[in-house]
């Protein structure tokens, strides 16, 4: 399948800079702008914005209005404290960038209960894409894509499914084996999956479940948490139940609000 048509407008949505190189050729083919909600910066406190920054510029995409907003501490912080009045805000800005750029198609990170600010970042894509369509009065199509998953997965459905030639999945390869900071993901996912995985690129069609309904287990980002609490690295830890769902929920209600009163 094509990765959209010509006249579309794109946009990608990423918690963190480096998400982009699961999607290397759909970048190329499309140019999207993209928007970063956090910098990366980890526990280490160094931004990966500017290996994003050069990724795009090779690419051809652009930088959203919202790009590196972030750094991951105050993002997991705001999280943790429950202050949802951040995302909300983040939601309303996102879907105001989506309107004027006159968006046909957005991609966002997916939802696999891994780490809670790529499931965080579908939530406000999700509330964005919702808000953006009722103040256009047009549709937006909506993807995701995985990026803990096999890249080649596409047994949800693809709404997009391209197969990389030679030339764009060599260029992919030395995107990500360019990305410094990524060095220890990147070998670990192709240490999983091997090279060949990555030719196949899954944009699958979203669509907008009960997220705690169709949850199966304790997220990994809670067993996650939970050995680094015991390790003394972490404080608390952010929980499903205490904090992903009443957010996703908060953001859900004022895509609702906003799409009622005609804000």
């Amino acid at each position: 399948m094509n990765a959209s048509p010509a006249h579309d407008r794109c946009a990608l949505v990423a918690a963190h800079p480096g998400h982009e190189l699961r999607i290397h050729g759909w970048l190329e083919r499309v140019r999207p702008t993209v928007f970063l909600l956090t910098d990366g910066s980890g526990s280490t406190r160094e931004s990966r914005v500017e290996s994003t920054r050069r990724v795009l510029r090779d690419a051809g995409a652009t930088e959203g209005a919202v790009f590196g907003r972030f750094p991951d501490r105050r993002f997991y912080e705001a999280v943790r404290s429950r202050d949802f009045g951040v995302f909300v805000e983040l939601a309303d800005e996102l879907a105001a960038s989506l309107v004027a750029l006159q968006i046909d198609v957005v991609a966002a990170d997916a939802r696999e209960d891994y780490n809670p600010a790529h499931d965080v970042c579908r939530a406000v894509a999700d509330a964005a894409i919702a808000i953006a369509e009722h103040v256009a009065n047009r549709a937006i199509r909506s993807l995701d894509f995985l990026l803990v998953g096999r890249p080649d997965d596409c047994s949800n459905g693809a709404g997009v499914r391209l197969r990389l030639d030679d030339a764009a999945l060599a260029r992919k390869l030395a995107a990500a084996r360019g990305y410094p900071e990524m060095a220890a993901e990147v070998d670990a996912a192709l240490g999983r999956f091997g090279e060949e995985a990555f030719r196949i690129e899954c944009l699958r069609p979203v669509t907008n479940g009960d997220m705690a309904a169709s949850r199966v287990g304790a997220p990994f980002y809670e067993q996650y948490g939970e050995r680094q609490v015991a390790s003394g690295l972490y404080a608390d830890v952010i929980r499903a139940r205490d904090h992903i769902d009443p957010l996703v929920a908060a953001l859900r209600d004022h895509a609702l609000e906003r799409t009622r009163c005609g804000a």
